[in-house]
């Protein structure tokens, strides 16, 4: 193997400008395909990141039936040993207690239907990074009747920080719920629904205000390897038992799922094609390269050397073609898709429209993982493995004599 090796390497930069060229065609095919890749993965990342950090977390404890009927009457009985028997399991980062309903919101002649979050605002922070939405005023407290308003919401209503908001609604089984509440703090969000209904305001003032004292709506639950979410998914269920309703962002953000596997599909097919043009164009040079060396084969058979050996050697000069321009390929590659990891490209006009109807951040990040260039490094690979097929099938039978002739 060591005589293969030392062999194919020489035959290999005896002609440096036709493997440079060859090498440069694998360098383009692994390059724009991580490129694509890369933007691809990282938009989907965003998209889940988003509605995961803002909405759902990437599991939800539920009482049963709630997300089917998401009635105030619908809720459970929160306890220390409920949350520290989820806390307990392996691979959960964090959690947070929620209470969320509706009600109808009234500042002087002006009245809309709102949402209302009640939450632990340190725990609501430190995994939503929520106090950094803040475009006016001071993050809310424990202390009685503060609460945050969506930006829209407060433009709609003519109100800022420092007023009061009214707040009309009915409460846990049946009764009225009613309430002054004192604005804190105004927080902007990318999605329009979002920034036009929503209201924060401390657990305990949402679960006096509904008449619902100690009961949530839910736990939300965030984790450290989003990877392992299934596995997350039993371990809880193991933990608290059956008699609650233990649903992961999948199964409640069935849209989104749908639209990123609809997209997954599109950009599988725009790599397809891109690897259709790669493969013609690395065929292309192997076949330039095997009509260029007829004679070196035709003179080396003659003299004694195997066709079988003569194959091999030529699929250990593939091989260091394919790994040389894969190596270049995501070497030039990496720079950029670190950068635009840490820095995302932010859209405007349309495009940028286009994520926030989606209650998606307008930015395209690019995804910084292992398997995207393990992925992308096989597929190219075996493309050119490929295309080495006929340079290998041709020394096994071209006629010795009409190659001396050049033909």
């Amino acid at each position: 193997m060591k005589e293969y090796i030392q062999l194919a390497w020489r035959n290999l930069w005896r002609n440096k400008r036709r493997s440079i060229l060859t090498i440069a065609s694998v360098f383009f095919a692994v390059f724009l395909a991580l490129i694509m890749r890369s933007m691809q993965v990282g938009s989907y990342d965003n998209m889940i990141s988003n509605a995961v950090r803002n909405a759902t977390g990437y599991i939800q404890v539920h009482a049963p039936g709630y997300w089917e009927d998401k009635a105030i009457d619908n809720t459970f009985e929160d306890n220390q040993a409920l949350e520290e028997s989820v806390l307990a399991v392996n691979n959960v980062s964090g959690l947070i207690p929620r209470l969320e309903s509706f009600a109808l919101a009234s500042s002087g002649n002006k009245t809309k239907g709102v949402g209302i979050i009640g939450t632990d605002p340190i725990k609501e922070d430190d995994v939503t990074g929520l106090k950094k939405r803040l475009v006016d005023g001071r993050y809310f407290n424990h202390s009685s009747s503060e609460i945050l308003v969506a930006e829209n919401l407060a433009k709609y209503l003519e109100i800022s920080v420092g007023d009061s908001l009214v707040l009309l609604s009915q409460g846990y089984h049946g009764v009225s719920a009613a309430g002054l509440f004192h604005i804190v703090g105004i927080v902007s969000f990318p999605s329009p629904a979002m920034n036009s209904q929503l209201i924060y305001m401390p657990l305990e003032d949402a679960q006096y205000f509904y008449a619902a004292p100690a009961h949530l709506t839910s736990l939300s639950i965030m984790l450290d390897d989003p990877g392992m979410l299934e596995e997350t998914r039993e371990g809880i269920i193991a933990a608290i038992g059956e008699n609650y309703e233990v649903m992961t962002w999948e199964e409640m953000l069935t849209a989104l799922v749908q639209g990123i596997e609809s997209d997954n599909v599109s950009g599988w097919f725009m790599l397809g094609i891109l690897y259709m043009v790669v493969a013609f164009g690395i065929f292309g040079t192997m076949l330039m390269m095997t009509m260029e060396r007829k004679r070196e084969f035709a003179v080396m058979v003659s003299i004694g050397m195997h066709r079988s050996k003569l194959a091999r050697i030529l699929t250990v000069e593939t091989t260091f073609i394919a790994l040389i321009g894969i190596l270049a390929g995501i070497v030039a590659s990496i720079p950029i898709c670190y950068y635009f990891f840490q820095f995302p490209i932010q859209l405007t006009g349309e495009a940028a429209k286009a994520m926030i109807d989606f209650n998606v951040e307008p930015i395209m990040p690019f995804a910084f993982k292992s398997y995207i260039f393990i992925q992308q490094t096989i597929i190219v690979l075996i493309l050119t493995w490929l295309a080495a097929l006929f340079p290998i099938t041709y020394v096994q039978r071209f006629n010795v004599l009409r190659a001396f002739r050049g033909k």
